[in-house]
C-alpha cells in the first residue's frame, strides 16, 4: 500500500510538473507574440504618419500585422485551455489592449500622436498584469510591478519625447 501511494503521488507530482511546464510555454509564447503584433503595429503607423519611412509596402505591412494576429490568436486559445481563471482574464484585457493599438497603426480608430502612445502604454501596463497573473498561477514568488518595480514609460528617443514626432 506504501509503495502504491507513493508511486501515485509521484505521477501526480509529475503531472502537475508537465502541465506547469506547458503552462509556461504558452505564457511565454503569447507574450512574445503580443510583443511581436506591437512592434509590427509601430512600424505601420509610424510609416503611415511619415514618422519613418519603411521600404515595405503598406499592404505588405498589414499582411504581416494579419499574419501575426493570426499566430497571437493561436497562442491565446492555449492560455484559455491551460490557463487559471486571473490568467485568462488578464489575457483577454492584453488582448484587447493590443487591439486598440493595431486599429490606431491600421487607420480603423483616429487618433492623435499622444493617443497613439497612450494605447501602447496602456498595452504594456497590460502586458505587467498579465506577467504577474501568470507568475501567481505558476507558484512564482515575487512581482514584476509594485514598490520594487516602478512603471515605466515608453522608451523614446529625446526629440521624440519633446513633440518631434514618434510611436511607441
Amino acid at each position: 500500500m506504501t509503495n502504491y501511494m507513493m508511486e501515485r503521488s509521484r505521477h501526480r507530482q509529475q503531472l502537475l510538473t508537465r502541465w506547469d511546464d506547458r503552462k509556461l510555454d504558452a505564457y511565454a509564447g503569447f507574450i512574445d507574440r503580443v510583443r511581436a503584433g506591437i512592434f509590427l503595429a509601430v512600424q505601420l503607423y509610424e510609416h503611415r504618419e511619415e514618422i519613418r519611412r519603411s521600404e515595405r509596402s503598406e499592404a505588405e505591412m498589414i499582411a504581416e500585422m494579419a499574419e501575426a494576429e493570426r499566430y497571437r490568436g493561436r497562442s491565446f486559445e492555449q492560455i484559455m485551455l491551460l490557463g487559471g481563471d486571473e490568467v485568462v482574464e488578464a489575457a483577454h484585457e492584453l488582448h484587447a489592449a493590443v487591439r486598440a493599438v493595431d486599429w490606431q497603426a491600421t487607420g480603423k480608430t483616429e487618433g492623435t500622436l499622444e493617443e497613439w502612445r497612450e494605447r501602447n502604454r496602456a498595452a504594456f501596463r497590460e502586458i505587467n498584469e498579465f506577467h504577474e497573473a501568470a507568475r501567481v498561477d505558476l507558484g512564482v514568488q515575487g512581482k514584476v510591478t509594485g514598490e520594487n518595480h516602478p512603471e515605466r514609460d515608453l522608451l523614446l528617443p529625446a526629440a521624440r519625447r519633446e513633440g518631434e514626432g514618434a510611436a511607441g
